[in-house]
């Protein structure tokens, strides 16, 4: 893996289309995180007027929209970039393991809303599918975040408020759509087997993470 820092979002997007996988914050292995790799003026910072700085989170909707590559939580329930090239045998794998929805499911409901609307943010999708109830919120992003590690949603882009000058502020919300809407139905095709793909993506996790061990490799994947 690269030992260079990255400085902005054009260095990280090459990055992850070269070793195909990276968490967005701690992976649980040591160094393989875009928070790790990024130079210390790319991490969060509190302001002392109360704000924040964080160029690595404002490089998310970049890397998606410029860089094509798939965002979502990939990685043990946290968020990650995946490579278009590795993407099929991802979704390939995960997919073997996390069957579709069922029919008549919450999960088959909010997919089936997805389609019918191309992209919603998480509170649009949640109201459109009557989680709309007190402390529903918690229990829908439950739901969304399996279909994500199902590789059954992800993100297309962020969008954020704007102040009365024009400027975005906040953490922005996911617009979230379907990978086959986003990137066509082929780009979630794959000609190997599942358990192919599954050994053809650990050997990728061993090459970039040497020192990573068996158990945290499976368990990112898991």
């Amino acid at each position: 893996m690269s030992k260079q820092k990255i400085y902005n979002s054009a260095q990280l997007i090459e990055l992850i289309g070269q070793i195909g996988f990276l968490p967005l914050l701690d992976s649980g292995i040591r160094g393989f995180s875009a928070e790790e790799m990024v130079d210390e003026e790319c991490r969060y910072v509190a302001l002392p007027d109360g704000g924040w700085d964080w160029p690595l989170w404002k490089w998310k909707g970049e890397i998606i929209t410029e860089g094509g590559h798939v965002y979502g939580k990939f990685f043990a329930g946290k968020a990650g970039f995946i490579s278009r090239e590795w993407w099929p045998h991802f979704c390939n794998y995960r997919r073997s393991t996390r069957p579709a929805p069922t029919e008549g499911s919450i999960e088959e409901t909010i997919l089936l809303t997805l389609e019918a609307n191309k992209s919603l943010i998480t509170r649009q999708l949640r109201a459109a599918c009557g989680f709309d109830g007190p402390k529903m919120r918690s229990k829908f992003d439950g739901y969304v975040t399996r279909l994500q590690m199902a590789t059954r949603i992800v993100t297309e882009d962020f969008v954020y408020p704007t102040d009365r000058h024009g400027r975005n502020y906040g953490w922005g919300w996911s617009l979230l759509t379907t990978p086959e809407l986003l990137h066509g139905k082929d780009a979630c095709q794959c000609d190997r087997s599942p358990q192919e793909s599954f050994e053809l993506i650990c050997q990728q996790l061993r090459t970039i993470c040497p020192e990573a061990t068996e158990k945290q490799i499976t368990k990112l994947l898991k």
